[in-house]
């Protein structure tokens, strides 16, 4: 059995993109913080599965709680960049993206006496005409990104691009690309690599799609953010379709998790460095 990567993206419940319009950044000071308490139930699920995971923290979350970083990479596992503040690539010039990624790659290093070796965009925003910001990312740094979600889907996809691992030949280098699971049926890649889809939707849909990438061989990459196992959060007074798609399913998130670290080996993807399945090529 092939192992497969197990992500975090380290949030607060009031920072998801849904929420822009109703949650102010200027407020997330004042809000009620729950990240710690759900990122050390992870952690904790995850050595029962003797299992590893990459954490991509937002910058503005290691910031306000750097031991929060540490224990993640106390527990054995590798801290990686979200960027700093949850913006989506489309909302930045290069310059503002170029100053976030290295402002949270400096301060995860700092924290973890670890290189910080991957980014992933908040709502897998590096779209068609923001290729760009892979080049950053190498002129920074970095050696892979994990943004790249092969789906056409309202607010971000990246259609055409590869499924499994590979190589991006870019002008600024070479940068690996850890794309999102996907379901390929009757030639179209349907989501199907965690978050919503993992709580929303009956729980064969995720399981399938990484069987099918164990039986060819290669690593999927599931992902999930620590509110979804969160059932106590606060309800924010958000349209009816972000509490649709922020609240549904947080109570099976556990039970599920537990259910598929039982059936599947998970480690992180720094690990997958060593291994020749990287090699293929886009």
């Amino acid at each position: 059995m092939i192992a497969h990567h197990f992500t975090v993206d380290v949030e607060e419940y009031f920072q998801v993109s849904a929420f822009e319009g109703y949650v102010s950044r200027d407020s997330w000071a004042t809000l009620h913080s729950r990240v710690e308490a759900s990122v050390g139930r992870l952690v904790d699920l995850l050595a029962r599965h003797r299992a590893r995971g990459t954490f991509f923290v937002l910058g503005w979350v290691a910031e306000r709680h750097p031991n929060l970083v540490r224990a993640i990479v106390r527990a054995g596992h590798e801290a990686a960049s979200h960027g700093w503040d949850h913006k989506r690539v489309g909302e930045q010039t290069p310059d503002e993206f170029r100053a976030s990624v290295r402002r949270t790659k400096q301060l995860l290093e700092e924290l973890s006496g670890q290189p910080c070796l991957g980014f992933r965009a908040p709502n897998f925003s590096i779209v068609s005409g923001r290729e760009w910001a892979l080049d950053i990312l190498l002129e920074e740094g970095y050696r892979y990104d994990s943004s790249l979600y092969p789906v056409r889907r309202p607010g971000y996809g990246y259609a055409g691009g590869g499924r499994d691992p590979h190589w991006l030949e870019r002008p600024a280098g070479r940068l690996a690309e850890l794309p999102p699971a996907t379901l390929r049926r009757l030639g179209v890649n349907l989501p199907a690599g965690g978050g919503a889809y993992f709580r929303i939707f009956p729980y064969a849909l995720v399981r399938s799609t990484i069987a099918e990438y164990d039986r060819r061989g290669v690593p999927a990459t599931f992902y999930l953010h620590p509110w979804e196992i969160d059932p106590a959060q606060p309800t924010l007074p958000v349209s009816w379709l972000a509490r649709l798609r922020h609240y549904t399913g947080l109570g099976r998130t556990l039970p599920r998790l537990e259910r598929l670290l039982s059936e599947f080996r998970f480690t992180a993807i720094a690990d997958r460095f060593a291994a020749p399945a990287l090699a293929t090529r886009a």
